[in-house]
């Protein structure tokens, strides 16, 4: 992927967590995981006591491997990435993108963590952590993840506008399994800060981003989209992928979003504003891609309740002859 560097640039709006913070939940961790490991090792040794001494050797490193080792990596994994610990000090796992982790990200920190904080009693942890620059120990770095702060004061973030509706599911098929997360964080970047842009500016960027994406997809961008709402409906059709692999097909987000109401006096919604950005290049007039208005020689539709008291021959007379009370209906 290209290098965009710009001076509109912003880092990921994740908090990493800090030492003390980090030492704090893995404390939490290692006692709750003691507890119940004394008492998982009391309940076999008393359930083996018949059991030769060879076998009562095998099931006491089998309680250890399990309860101390897959048990952290199944916790992380259920929660995804939120232990006792954490959960207690406000922290989470995360992938380097900001995404939820996965079996394999749980599986390389819990093995990694085995020697860097149960055999060397967290000091290899502790230094790697004081050398990282985002507070990572040597799990975070072989598994691509890190660990951030979910208790963080309450501050405006980014939003990331979505598709117009006539791109939305249409990239359902699209193969995603090759793009870099890299690539991914400097998408989210562009579509939070591409209004704070220049028109020309924001323009190329979303150029750029969308020839790396296609590149990485192996699918060209469609003809006649413009490649901000080809990045925007990209990200969409991610994220819920992300949402079905997490809590199953049931809560996928609907793939059509609703239409938003017009605003009075003719003003437009912010959403009907953002739409009709997307499919205009900079420099040029605003292209209409909606149903047209009613044509200035249609007659208007009355529709009169029986009794109502009128003639029948005043719902026949044109809209342009009648006279205008000058009332708008409310939306």
């Amino acid at each position: 992927m290209s290098e965009l560097v710009t001076g509109e640039a912003v880092a990921l709006e994740l908090r990493p967590a800090r030492l003390p913070s980090r030492a704090l939940a893995v404390l939490l961790d290692l006692v709750a995981a003691l507890a119940v490991y004394v008492a998982v090792t009391i309940t076999v040794v008393v359930s083996t006591a018949s059991l030769d001494e060879a076998a009562q050797t095998a099931l006491s490193i089998a309680t250890f491997v399990l309860v101390l080792v897959g048990g952290p990596i199944a916790v992380e994994t259920l929660s995804h990435g939120r232990s006792l610990g954490k959960m207690a000090c406000g922290l989470r796992v995360v992938r380097d993108d900001g995404g939820p982790i996965r079996f394999r990200h749980a599986l390389v920190r819990g093995l990694i963590g085995v020697i860097e904080i149960l055999m060397t009693f967290g000091v290899v942890a502790c230094i790697a952590s004081f050398v990282s620059a985002r507070g990572r120990r040597l799990g975070d770095v072989f598994a691509g993840t890190l660990v951030v702060r979910e208790r963080i004061p309450v501050t405006r973030t980014g939003f990331v506008p979505p598709p117009p509706p006539w791109l939305s599911g249409r990239f359902s098929g699209l193969d995603l399994s090759a793009v870099p997360d890299g690539l991914w964080l400097a998408v989210r970047q562009y579509l939070t800060r591409m209004q704070q842009l220049d028109p020309q500016v924001g323009w190329s960027m979303a150029e750029r981003l969308a020839s790396d994406l296609a590149e990485r997809t192996g699918a060209p961008v469609p003809q006649g989209v413009p490649p901000a709402a080809y990045l925007a409906a990209v990200v969409q059709e991610r994220q819920a992928r992300e949402v079905r692999r997490a809590f199953g097909s049931d809560a996928a987000p609907s793939a059509t979003p609703a239409t938003a109401a017009p605003a009075p006096n003719g003003t437009k919604t912010p959403a009907v504003a953002q739409a009709e950005g997307w499919l205009q290049a900079p420099g040029t007039p605003p292209a209409s891609h909606g149903a047209a208005g009613p044509s200035a020689g249609a007659r208007e539709v009355v529709s009169e309740p029986s009794g109502g008291g009128r003639s029948e021959e005043s719902a026949e007379v044109p809209a342009s002859e009648r006279p205008r009370t000058g009332f708008v209906p409310p939306a």
